[in-house]
């Protein structure tokens, strides 16, 4: 769990509901944790808007942060957003989860499990 670093526009747009976390990720730049292509839509009502995609800069601890950057240069790590809520202080909070990327021969199992579940199903509604 961070906090982030926001507009007042993005806030309201939050708020509302309209934020995507699908294609985005978190990764380290100049000793920084920052959120990168997360699109927080304008928020219509406002005269001046934000970038939609811009990298927001997330709020850790100082051990939190050292911890993920080292995670990320020694074991190539991988920083994906779970989550963003408002917790009961009304302050949006995005939840963060570690992931490990395949290696080449988990990439091939799943390959493989992946055209026998094609080709089982194929076999089953009786297809050739």
């Amino acid at each position: 769990e961070c906090g982030m670093i926001l507009h007042g526009t993005e806030v309201k747009s939050l708020r509302q509901g309209h934020a995507s976390i699908n294609e985005s990720h978190a990764s380290q730049m100049g000793g920084e944790i920052w959120l990168f292509n997360c699109y927080v839509p304008a928020y219509k009502q406002s005269r001046e808007n934000h970038e939609e995609r811009r990298p927001r800069k997330l709020l850790l601890h100082k051990k939190e942060r050292n911890k993920l950057i080292g995670a990320i240069k020694r074991d190539g790590i991988t920083l994906i957003p779970i989550g963003i809520y408002f917790n009961e202080r009304g302050i949006a909070k995005l939840e963060l989860g570690v992931a490990r990327g395949k290696k080449k021969q988990d990439k091939r199992a799943s390959e493989k499990e992946r055209d026998w579940s094609r080709q089982k199903s194929r076999v089953m509604r009786g297809e050739s």
